[in-house]
């Protein structure tokens, strides 16, 4: 009878405690994570004073983690985005991949296929994507725009500190360890069949989320390790203008587009002053000059109409 209250009471702690330790180290915001979360242990019934005792150790439990925490290394995922003109995307694209594996890289993608120009010529074109030791990111950057004699069309370097998470992951996994060990020391010493299958069951469940944390901390790991660079390769033909007998019409026709925005944006520019400025001053001198203007004239005339009137009255009389 003892050995099956220390039994049950050993089964209620492992099952009180998973939860607890498992959610107080799961990171706050994280997308990946949060897919990968595994449903929560199942619960058991309340047992009065010994849920007061495992609610204590589990607290001291998590401070004592808590207080074993140092400042962890940065993990940074450093990536590259570069886009170039060369005379050659094969031969550029086949000195990339050997660039890659004498730094200790690998080619993550590579393609080369034809795109055809306005006139209808077809030109080599390549797209690749490699990594390579973080540490010699730029340095594999300065040897692939060496490939070009003019600038880059496009280039992006980005990065991404996931050290919070990658924290988070290791916390969970050294908390789910312990918790495995321990249910399998409450199996071993199980000797009912359903006792046994519950611990299991529980184990289990422990079991698949230590191997989905590995999962994220070994993502983490090889992409702050290995930075990739993805590399698109133009063919100089394909950003040449196009020359006609050394007559460059695209150019002529961005000139006229460029005179028609120009006249235009002098036509709108104009609307608005005379409906915002113009006009309204127009119409206030209309009302301080122009009108009191006319009232006199018409005074006048009414005036002269009226000393004619009178003047052939008395030329009649």
């Amino acid at each position: 009878m003892h050995t099956k209250k220390l039994l049950l009471s050993r089964i209620t702690i492992i099952f009180v405690l998973l939860p607890i330790l498992v959610a107080a180290c799961a990171p706050a915001s994280s997308g990946m994570l949060a897919e990968q979360r595994a449903s929560a242990p199942m619960a058991v019934p309340e047992m009065g004073a010994m849920d007061k005792a495992v609610s204590m150790e589990a607290d001291d439990n998590l401070y004592a983690l808590q207080s074993n925490m140092t400042d962890p290394e940065r993990i940074v995922i450093k990536d590259a985005n570069i886009t170039i003109v060369v005379e050659n995307p094969p031969d550029v694209l086949d000195n990339i991949v050997r660039m890659a594996e004498d730094m200790g890289g690998y080619v993550v993608s590579a393609n080369l296929y034809q795109s055809r120009l306005d006139n209808g010529r077809e030109v080599p074109r390549g797209s690749i994507t490699i990594r390579v030791p973080a540490e010699q990111l730029n340095d594999a950057l300065d040897q692939i725009e060496s490939a070009s004699d003019r600038e880059p069309l496009s280039k992006n370097i980005s990065s991404q500190d996931v050290t919070r998470e990658y924290t988070d992951l290791q916390s969970r996994l050294r908390n789910l360890e312990e918790a495995e060990a321990q249910l399998r020391e409450i199996m071993a010493s199980a000797y009912k069949t359903e006792d046994v299958l519950v611990v299991y069951n529980q184990l289990v469940q422990v079991r698949e989320q230590i191997e989905v944390i590995k999962g994220q901390i070994q993502y983490y790991e090889q992409s702050a390790a290995l930075s990739a660079i993805s590399v698109d390769l133009l063919a100089d033909e394909a950003v040449q203008p196009l020359t006609i007998g050394g007559w460059q019409p695209i150019g002529v026709v961005k000139d006229a587009v460029q005179a028609l925005i120009n006249a235009l944006k002098f036509i709108a520019i104009a609307l608005i002053w005379i409906v915002i400025f113009i006009l309204p001053v127009v119409i206030l001198l209309a009302l301080i000059f122009l009108v009191p203007l006319i009232l006199v004239v018409k005074a006048m005339r009414k005036r002269r109409r009226l000393r004619q009137e009178e003047s052939d009255q008395e030329s009649s009389s």
